[in-house]
């Protein structure tokens, strides 16, 4: 993992974003600081044209409507086809009956690689009542010290479900397969009070993905920590008189200079391993 920013950089990966009209610009942006290309094509008459040319596709249910779902379909079935990396964003999934029909199409069409979404919509996801408020994780829900295990237990599920590495996100964040998790602690509360923040994250989470197909969990563990970290970065160097504004670019700044040497010196990971049903860590 110390070296995935690196490769990341090196490789300059295509990602292809289907995403939502609110945060295209914010995607392309990010994508751009941690080293990955953006290219977003949401028409049925080229999304898989687009995806056979690019390295991971990233899909984002943020603004969902009824002629963007066979494109997204088309360009799942495409980079499933070659073999690349998917990652969906369940954006307010639990918000209204047609995100949730929107996802449930997906998941019947597409084989996703990384789910990508706050603990409320996980649990939107498998049909268990949360505290959702429209496109944000209810405060009810949030993963605490105590309910780190229910947490890892929710993303299993959904990873058992799907097939897919799922990452929750939030004050502490997972990401899960069947064989164990990542706990990772850090980040900014700054972070929830900018449009867009998650949705940059899992666009991240295609880059990284892209130059590390073979292992989703690693990968999304660290576009998730670099994200936190860069969270850390931009809220410090906030000064009297500025606010979220300035937290977003600066967030952008953390990103493009993010290093490897400064991850390992600023992330803090531990990772448990599945052991006869239980939970073991391996730090």
């Amino acid at each position: 993992m110390e070296a995935l920013i690196h490769r990341v950089r090196g490789k300059n990966p295509l990602v292809h974003c289907i995403t939502n009209y609110v945060t295209a610009g914010d995607c392309a942006n990010m994508l751009l600081a941690c080293g990955g290309s953006p290219i977003m094509a949401d028409d049925l008459a080229e999304a898989a044209a687009i995806t056979a040319g690019c390295d991971a596709l990233v899909l984002n249910l943020g603004t969902p409507h009824a002629g963007t779902l066979p494109a997204m379909a088309a360009a799942g079935k495409q980079a499933n086809q070659l073999g690349h990396p998917v990652v969906l964003d369940p954006v307010g999934v639990g918000a209204s009956p047609f995100r949730r029909g929107a996802a449930e199409q997906l998941f019947r069409e597409v084989q996703f690689s990384l789910i990508r979404g706050n603990i409320s919509e996980v649990k939107a996801l498998l049909n268990i009542r949360s505290q959702g408020k429209g496109v944000d994780a209810g405060a009810l829900d949030a993963v605490t010290e105590e309910t780190i295990p229910e947490g890892i237990a929710l993303a299993q599920q959904l990873w058992a479900q799907t097939g897919a590495a799922v990452a929750i996100t939030g004050v502490i964040d997972l990401v899960a397969d069947g064989e164990g998790a990542y706990v990772i602690r850090g980040g900014h509360p700054m972070l929830s009070r900018i449009t867009g923040s998650g949705c940059m994250l899992s666009a991240v989470c295609g880059a990284f993905l892209a130059v590390c197909p073979d292992k989703p969990v690693m990968a999304a563990a660290g576009a998730v920590s670099s994200m936190g970290l860069c969270g850390e970065i931009a809220a410090a160097r906030l000064r009297e008189g500025e606010g979220t504004g300035s937290f977003r670019t600066y967030l952008m700044d953390a990103m493009s200079l993010l290093d490897d040497q400064q991850w390992i010196g600023g992330t803090n990971i531990e990772y448990h391993k599945i052991c006869h049903a239980s939970l073991c860590s391996d730090r």
